[in-house]
């Protein structure tokens, strides 16, 4: 996720994952934090702040007091969330190495936004076309010559980074294409969520038009909760992830089928 820091100097794109290292090496000098303090340091939301802070109780990295969260054991929790965060990036590649093989030349593909299929377009090294409405994607994607760029265009999202315009989306009622990758906020037993409504609106829309849908994400969405339902599992082919789903999630692919495939570091990928 990320948020935008409209400072003085034109505005800076800072990733949540940045935003949380910031928050804990705030708590290691001021041993805990307010929401009003964290909207102002970083000049974001209080809705911002409200979801980091939450995201750093869930992984343990903090806990909850009143108005805020606190850090007991600062410099070690600072170190380990660091570790978790390399260890997030290097699963996050290797899913979006593991996608880039699907790709073949010629394709028209669609690539959504979310910081796995950004990994996935800096491996694709293919004479392709690509429809996203990731200004991120799009960005990576227009410094290589061979493939042809549509970035669909509309009112811009600051925090996810992306462009929607429903007039415009429905150009893609028009197209076709071979395939389609998506990214995930939460999945749960009925299908595949995410935080804006316009954004999970422009899958449905994707998803119908697409012969192979491909799931990438990593293994911690698996019961996390968002809030608009985008996909349903039998709008998909593949899932591409990190490790094994929990065993009620196996049940659910099987049944419709979907190919799973687990990224491995040494590239030997298993379906």
């Amino acid at each position: 996720m990320i948020a935008y820091n409209g400072g003085n100097e034109g505005g800076i794109l800072i990733y949540q994952e940045e935003r949380l290292v910031k928050i804990l090496e705030h708590l290691k000098s001021n041993d805990k934090a307010s929401n009003d303090e964290i909207s102002k340091l970083l000049n974001i939301s209080r809705d911002t702040v409200r979801r980091d802070f939450i995201k750093l109780v869930e992984e343990g990295a903090a806990i909850r007091t009143h108005g805020g969260i606190a850090l007991p054991h600062f410099k070690e929790a600072i170190k380990a969330y660091k570790e978790r965060l390399n260890t997030a990036s290097k699963q996050k590649f290797m899913v979006g190495r593991a996608a880039s093989k699907y790709i073949a030349n010629g394709d028209l593909c669609f690539i959504d936004v979310s910081t796995t299929n950004k990994f996935l377009c800096e491996q694709i090294k293919k004479n392709i076309t690509v429809y996203t409405h990731s200004l991120d994607n799009a960005v990576v994607l227009s410094t290589q010559k061979e493939i042809e760029v549509h970035l669909l265009g509309g009112k811009f999202n600051h925090e996810n980074r992306f462009f929607y315009d429903l007039a415009l989306a429905s150009r893609l009622n028009d197209i076709y294409f071979d395939k389609a990758f998506f990214g995930a906020a939460a999945i749960l037993e009925d299908g595949i969520y995410f935080a804006n409504p316009e954004d999970a609106y422009m899958k449905q829309m994707v998803a119908k038009r697409a012969e192979q849908v491909f799931l990438l994400t990593d293994s911690h969405k698996f019961n996390l909760v968002s809030s608009y339902k985008g996909l349903s599992f039998q709008d998909i082919h593949t899932l591409i992830t990190n490790e094994a789903p929990p065993d009620k999630y196996m049940r659910i692919l099987k049944a419709h089928r979907i190919k799973i495939e687990i990224a491995h570091e040494e590239g030997d990928e298993r379906s």
